[in-house]
């Protein structure tokens, strides 16, 4: 896998899609490409892949995780959804219930017990046989929520079954393309782009090299 920044405190890496973020995934994966033991301090959905920062020691997991918890970290994404997006740019304010035994998350009308506001800005880049790719900065991260919130509107992801895509044979067009945060330890703000790859993206191909090298 990709390896962009690695220090005996932080690791910046590309999650492949299909493994997991945390314990049976990506920490054993990096103990075997890098030597030395991995902790996860934020998650990526198994289906989706793209940038993710892992500790290197549990001091810096708790430090690093009260980053992420305190907003200290952005996060953007690039996705592919029907383009029926009725403006350019906006954002999306729902709240969502996460059901841990269906492992599936929903847009409900009123706050109980489980249910969590969730927000994010999209912006649409180009659009292309009816899909439009669209940049995704999150400012809460839920399970799903970027997959749920689309999908509450009529825009599954494409290749996203689970929330609804008719689309089947591709993998669910998201990907973590963007993160930046200060360095706990050099207290330098790093920043880090990916550059998503594969048949899903090809049609999307000079769109993403600006997005990627112009952002």
């Amino acid at each position: 896998m990709k390896i962009f920044y690695h220090d005996s405190n932080i690791v910046v890496c590309e999650k492949p899609a299909g493994m997991l973020s945390e314990s049976g995934g990506m920490p054993e994966a990096l103990s075997g490409q890098l030597g030395g033991e991995y902790f996860c301090v934020h998650r990526l959905d198994r289906a989706v892949g793209g940038l993710m920062v892992y500790a290197g020691n549990a001091k810096a997991a708790a430090e690093l995780s009260k980053l992420f918890q305190s907003g200290g970290v952005t996060k953007e994404y690039l996705a592919v959804v029907p383009d029926r997006l009725e403006q350019p740019n906006g954002e999306m304010t729902d709240l969502l219930f996460h059901d841990k035994m269906k492992n599936h998350s929903y847009v409900v009308k009123r706050m109980r017990a489980g249910v969590k506001q969730s927000r994010l800005a999209y912006e649409k880049l180009c659009s292309t046989d009816g899909f439009a790719l669209v940049r995704v900065k999150l400012f809460t991260g839920r399970p799903h929520q970027i997959r749920c919130q689309f999908a509450s509107r009529k825009m599954p992801l494409l290749g996203d079954v689970r929330y609804g895509s008719t689309v089947k044979d591709t993998d669910i067009a998201l990907y973590s393309y963007h993160l930046s945060f200060i360095d706990p330890y050099t207290k330098k703000k790093t920043e880090y782009f990916s550059y998503p790859t594969g048949e899903l993206w090809k049609r999307f191909e000079n769109a993403l090299e600006n997005v990627i090298f112009c952002s």
